[in-house]
């Protein structure tokens, strides 16, 4: 989501731009990048509750699974199968740092070619795998396009789209998501009736987004932006008359054109990112990063049908349940996608707030009455209970925390330190990834219930801290944030004092005039 620059019209300004059929192919073409995420994640708790799985990789945890000398809540607790999901997400933080470079020196759609490719080579290893350290090596391959997907592909869309579009296209990529993770789960459903070799089958079926995002990547053309910042001005425009339907494109492009001036001119924009007057968005940032793993949700996506296996379902129900929470994280995100604009950034995430302490709530007091370390007899009745109650939770989540942990970072740095901003947000949400589902099994064993518990103490940390230090940002033009929100924001008007700085028609100015 870094690795280069971004350019809205000044407030009240709307460039000429028609929507065209190559901006919504292109478009379709490059969010198969998070579907290719979404079924990554939504993939590795299926398979890893399949018994066939289990004994080629992991028989010990196959053995404690099926023994009943172990607690019920630690059956999966094995640092090797945690490592299996989790290594994707270590793999994708290191190559966020390379496809940063990429993204801006080689373009959105190399860096999407890359990223496919990755993708390609890792569902081969994995599809294949013969050891423990080819299906861990296919994963980091996967990790690697992840990486660079995540870079190039929400900005290829921002860049791509017409302004007035441009929110309900990038909220494309997190929709594909989610639609991943369904997907993801409707073939674990399937393929755990195929035996031995069902696993493989949900494995190598990640291939099918892998080779649409590559086809992609060949076809699309880059966008204006990155051609103009690579020195490519005539191409540029030219592709830019192309995408917009219209030969009027003289505003927009000298827009581009200023804004890659000022981006090139700042020589240390993490440094520019360290300083006083930006510390509110980069703490803002990297809190709905780390708050947005804390709800529990990976937890909930990626061990979904394990969750449900140990809290008494049989295999063929875990699945169907992993499937239902699939849907509703879909139906969920595409809420969001209506409402942002309407209702508000804080109203939703206070609203969700609220509905996830509740329904973890729930969970962790039917758990801790029902299912003890050797009895998991939920019983019809709860165990609908318990469903209903993630249902719950997951269509909270997706449709506040989910998208918006991502679009509230995306929208509030300012122009000279957008770029190294978002690196930081995407660093920090993949590797508290990593963190979560490194460590969840093994919280589970420990905490037992009552990691239902710690996950909703999270939920009202970060509900109050939305409260009282997040502002408010919808309708309100990137240019003027400074001036209508953190300047009037109660805790972050002080980082703001001295502020002699802000951008006017794309310029960066003091307040005497004179450019910076």
């Amino acid at each position: 989501m870094a690795g280069g620059f971004s350019v809205s019209a000044p407030s009240g300004v709307e460039f000429e731009a028609k929507i065209t059929p190559i901006v919504i192919i292109s478009c379709i073409m490059a969010a198969t990048g998070g579907l290719m995420f979404g079924y990554d994640i939504g993939i590795s708790g299926g398979v890893t509750s399949m018994d066939d799985f289990l004994g080629k990789f992991f028989p010990a945890v196959l053995r404690k699974k099926h023994e009943d000398k172990d607690s019920n809540y630690c059956k999966y607790d094995n640092q090797g199968l945690q490592l299996f999901t989790s290594s994707l997400y270590l793999a994708g933080l290191t190559a966020t740092f390379f496809a940063s470079y990429t993204t801006r020196r080689l373009g959105r759609r190399l860096t999407m070619l890359i990223a496919g490719v990755f993708f390609l080579v890792g569902v081969v290893f994995n599809g294949a795998a013969q050891n423990l350290a080819m299906l861990i090596v296919g994963r980091i391959l996967l990790g690697c396009g992840v990486g660079f997907a995540n870079q190039a592909v929400p900005l290829f869309l921002s860049e791509i789209a017409p302004t007035r579009i441009r929110g309900g296209l990038n909220i494309l990529f997190q929709l594909n998501v989610t639609i991943g993770i369904l997907f993801a789960n409707l073939v674990n459903y399937g393929t755990a009736k195929i035996h031995p070799w069902g696993w493989r089958l949900s494995l190598s079926l990640a291939g099918i987004p892998a080779v649409l995002l590559t086809l992609g990547a060949l076809f699309v053309t880059d966008t204006p932006n990155s051609l103009i910042e690579r020195g490519r001005l005539e191409e540029g425009k030219a592709v830019l008359k192309r995408i917009r339907g219209t030969d009027n494109v003289e505003p927009e492009f000298n827009e581009i054109v200023e804004a890659s001036r000022i981006a090139q001119e700042v020589k240390h924009p993490f440094r520019n990112l360290l300083q006083r007057r930006n510390r509110p968005q980069l703490v803002i940032a990297v809190l709905l990063q780390i708050f947005q793993q804390f709800t529990g949700i990976s937890a909930i996506m990626f061990y979904a049908p394990v969750l449900f296996n140990t809290l008494g379902f049989k295999n063929d129900a875990s699945l169907y349940s992993a499937v239902i929470t699939g849907a509703v994280n879909v139906l969920s995100t595409l809420v969001s996608v209506y409402s942002v604009d309407r209702v508000g950034r804080r109203m939703l995430l206070l609203e969700a707030g609220v509905q996830m302490f509740l329904s973890q709530v729930a969970i962790a007091v039917v758990l801790g009455i029902k299912v003890t370390d050797h009895s998991d007899n939920l019983g019809h009745g709860w165990a609908i209970m318990v469903v209903v109650m993630v249902c719950t939770f997951v269509s909270s989540f997706a449709c506040s925390w989910g998208p918006l942990g991502w679009l509230i970072p995306s929208e509030t740095f300012p122009l000279e330190t957008r770029s190294a901003g978002q690196s930081v947000t995407v660093c920090v949400n993949l590797l508290f990834s990593f963190v979560i589902a490194q460590a969840f099994l093994s919280m589970l064993c420990h905490l037992k219930y009552a990691i239902f518990v710690f996950f909703s103490a999270w939920v009202l940390v970060m509900s109050l801290f939305v409260l009282f230090f997040l502002p408010e940002t919808k309708n309100v033009p990137i240019e003027e944030m400074t001036e209508r929100v953190w300047k009037q924001h109660w805790f972050w008007k002080r980082y703001m004092d001295g502020d002699d700085h802000h951008i006017v028609n794309g310029k960066i100015t003091a307040n005497n005039g004179a450019s910076v």
